[in-house]
């Protein structure tokens, strides 16, 4: 197919010329005495992406799932009791990662649609008077519905009830997309991954961990060893990891750091958020259709989740998007599939891009019997940009 393929699922996105540029490289020995140059400064570079200052960033050759495991394979023990809320695809594999690695697991079941509800914490942690809950888990954008949860509101929870538990986030499709705060939060873990807002190929795993999290390792005696952090740790103090790294995938990073620095992460958050909000006008204002993201409390900066009318199937309409349109559209997950179809809007990104996506999915849509105006969600999508400049 002629054209470029236009990719607008919520990860992988985008890859910049200027990165794909560094990856393109000849292999070299990763243990050569150069690669402390390159190794040291990425990570010091990435404590700046979820500022932090008190805690210690490793990066694992692997996608953010690997660092989920990462994260409480190394602070927790088996049978430790863990509590986290499901409300979409990725919030739910998360908890059920937690089951088969044999902890006792706390699920707090939400309205697909909606997002950790501080309600139902506050409930579980409260009732929690011997603090057998050791760790909390929250899922900052949940991908699969186009949801975003307020961390820092799970935090002052913990923080009121002076609950010890770990708080472990899930950003992979957050982080370098929109804010997030490690240390002012409180976060003690913070998993992410390559192929989102970091604007690289899949393959990266990146995980945080906060000072508390270190003592809580000390104490762990769960079985580790590809996903030992303090191994990892201790390697990268020294500008090494344990084994190969993708030496090529970090020259890419380097560049994809340098890019989102030199913007400004507030301006990167500021830059989501206008986007996001133009690609909404286009879906409720333009279309007329609705979000599967309940209401505004609950949109996600990072995609867009679009319920299609009932009776409707978005199946056939992100597959005449891709075969038609060469247009990547996300498709529904599990509860959600048939019903929606999803617009990612992170990483490498503009407003004329975007208009492709909403273009080619008004095509789609119409060639699949879904009635919606055409031009309708471009023109809604360009009022706001034009009513709300950049930089403004």
């Amino acid at each position: 197919m002629s054209g470029y393929h236009h990719l607008f699922v919520p990860g992988p996105s985008n890859v910049p010329a200027a990165v794909q540029q560094a990856i393109h490289c000849p292999m070299e020995d990763h243990r050569n005495p150069t690669i402390p140059d390159l190794i040291s400064p990425l990570v010091n570079d990435l404590k700046k992406i979820v500022l932090t200052e008190k805690g210690k960033m490793v990066f694992f050759p692997s996608s953010g799932t690997g660092c989920w495991e990462a994260a409480l394979q190394s602070t927790l023990n088996v049978g430790d009791t863990v509590l986290g809320a499901s409300f979409g695809q990725f919030s739910m594999l998360w908890l059920d990662m937690c089951k088969r690695l044999q902890f006792n697991t706390i699920t707090m079941e939400e309205e697909w649609g909606t997002g950790a509800n501080p309600e139902s914490y506050h409930k579980e942690l409260s009732n929690d008077k011997d603090h057998k809950i050791k760790a909390v888990l929250v899922c900052q954008n949940e991908t699969a519905t186009g949801v975003r949860s307020d961390v820092l509101a799970i935090r002052k929870i913990l923080d009121d009830l002076n609950h010890p538990a770990l708080l472990m986030v899930d950003g992979v499709s957050s982080v370098a997309s929109y804010e997030f705060r490690m240390d002012d939060w409180g976060v003690d873990c913070i998993v992410s991954g390559s192929q989102k807002g970091l604007m690289l190929p899949a393959g990266i795993g990146i995980l945080g961990v906060s000072p508390k999290a270190l003592d809580a390792m000390k104490n762990s005696n769960y079985p580790t060893c590809y996903f030992d952090v303090a191994d990892m740790i201790e390697k990268l103090d020294g500008g090494y990891l344990p084994y190969t790294p993708p030496v090529n995938l970090l020259r890419g990073m380097r560049v994809a750091l340098d890019m989102l620095l030199e913007e400004g992460l507030e301006n990167v958050w500021k830059r989501h958020h206008r986007l996001a909000e133009g690609t909404r006008q286009a879906i409720i204002n333009g279309w007329g259709m609705k979000l599967c993201a309940k209401s505004p409390n609950w949109y996600s900066d990072t995609v867009s989740a679009i319920l299609v009318p009932e009776g409707s199937d978005a199946v056939p309409v992100i597959s005449t998007a891709f075969h038609t349109y060469n247009l990547a559209l996300g498709a529904g997950l599990s509860k959600v599939a048939g019903k929606v179809f999803r617009i990612g809007h992170l990483g490498d990104l503009n407003e004329l891009m975007l208009c492709s996506a909403i273009s080619g999915a008004e095509m789609a849509m119409m060639s699949n019997g879904i009635k919606v105006e055409l031009g309708s969600g471009v023109a809604a999508a360009s009022k706001y940009w034009l009513d709300n400049p950049s930089g403004a």
